[in-house]
C-alpha cells in the first residue's frame, strides 16, 4: 500500500462491526441474516476479504443502512 493510502478492507470492516454494534447483534446473528457464514463476517470485521456488490448490499440491508454509509471512509 502506498504511503497516504487508507485501507478499504479495514475500514470497511470497521464500519460493519460498528453497525452491528450499534444494532446489537453477533457476527453469527448477521450471518444469518446475511446467509454467510460467521467466520466470513469475522473476516470481512478484519479487513482479510475482498466484497462482492452483492455481499455489501446484503450486509447493508441486514444492518438497516445504506450501502454508501458502510463505504464512506472520510
Amino acid at each position: 500500500m502506498m504511503k497516504g493510502t487508507i485501507d478499504v478492507k479495514k475500514q470497511f470492516g470497521l464500519k460493519v462491526r460498528h453497525y452491528r454494534m450499534i444494532r446489537n447483534i453477533s457476527q453469527e446473528e448477521l450471518g444469518d441474516i446475511t446467509g454467510l457464514h460467521r467466520t466470513y463476517i469475522s473476516d470481512v470485521e478484519r479487513g482479510q476479504r475482498n466484497l462482492s456488490l452483492e455481499n455489501i448490499y446484503a450486509l447493508a440491508k441486514a444492518l438497516g443502512v445504506r450501502m454508501g454509509s458502510l463505504l464512506d471512509f472520510d
